[in-house]
């Protein structure tokens, strides 16, 4: 029995899954983004796990925001505010200091692909729909998506994206950079673990730096981004991790690390 009412987390060889599991669409209302949130803080305090795969129960990732709660809004500053709380809690996903990979099935739309693309890497089936249908209900993305979508697929497809409301499939995104990988939908998960189990080998000091150095050329803060880059170098050098690899580099040996 999960403790949760929307998730299912389970946790094996330092890897966290975590299944949306709010049929029959996984729609991402506010209690649900809630729990997710809280979903988060268990795992950045969890020294037991390195890497999470996110994925949904059922035929989809996750098919979009909640609708039927939309018509519970009062307001266009009420309306504001559930953007708000959204955008924030996926900026810590993005943030997060452990690699999130979204294993994405089914249709990743709206709300879906915004989360999607908070996570830092993006495996898809090759028939996954993938889009932002927002202009359909005369509305636009509230969760960051107007924002993170150019930046993985450019301005003038992002603009054709927007303003058709039509999705892309799971092999098109791989090919315009929106996901990393397409693979059968029954091959999938097993890929995802593939993928988290390479990364549990690796530091979790050099990965929780190495992430953080890439939040500064998702916000294109280049010349910040380089000089942290230099501080962040040092202090991996410091650590047990980086002295212990550089060690077995010489001695021609795989790496023992502590995550210290």
């Amino acid at each position: 029995m999960s403790k949760y009412q929307f998730f299912l987390v389970k946790q094996e060889d330092r890897i966290a899954t975590v299944t949306i599991n709010h049929p029959p669409a996984n729609a991402l209302s506010s209690p649900l983004l809630r729990e997710l949130s809280t979903v988060f803080d268990e795992l950045e305090s969890n020294e037991e796990v390195k890497v999470i795969v996110l994925h949904g129960q059922g035929r989809f990732f996750a098919a979009g925001a909640d609708i039927k709660e939309f018509t519970t809004v009062e307001t266009g500053a009420d309306f504001a505010q559930l953007a708000e709380y959204g955008q924030k809690l996926f900026d810590r996903i993005e943030q997060f200091k452990k690699p999130v990979i979204a294993a994405i099935h089914g249709a990743a739309l709206g709300g879906g692909l915004e989360l999607a693309m908070a996570c830092h890497i993006r495996l898809v089936s090759t028939t996954t729909k993938l889009g932002l249908p927002e202009l359909q209900l005369g509305l636009i993305p509230g969760f960051a998506g107007s924002q993170r979508l150019p930046r993985y697929v450019g301005v003038a497809k992002a603009a054709e994206m927007l303003l058709t409301s039509e999705p892309i499939s799971g092999s098109e995104a791989v090919s315009l950079g929106l996901a990393n990988h397409a693979y059968n939908e029954e091959e999938l998960m097993e890929r995802a673990y593939e993928l988290a189990k390479k990364l549990t080998k690796k530091s979790a000091v050099s990965m929780k730096l190495a992430l953080e150095l890439l939040t500064y050329a998702n916000n294109y803060r280049f010349e910040e981004g380089v000089n942290k880059e230099a501080e962040l170098f040092g202090i991996a050098f410091d650590s047990e991790d980086g002295q212990e690899g550089i060690k077995a580099f010489i001695e021609k040996r795989p790496p023992q690390f502590k995550d210290r």
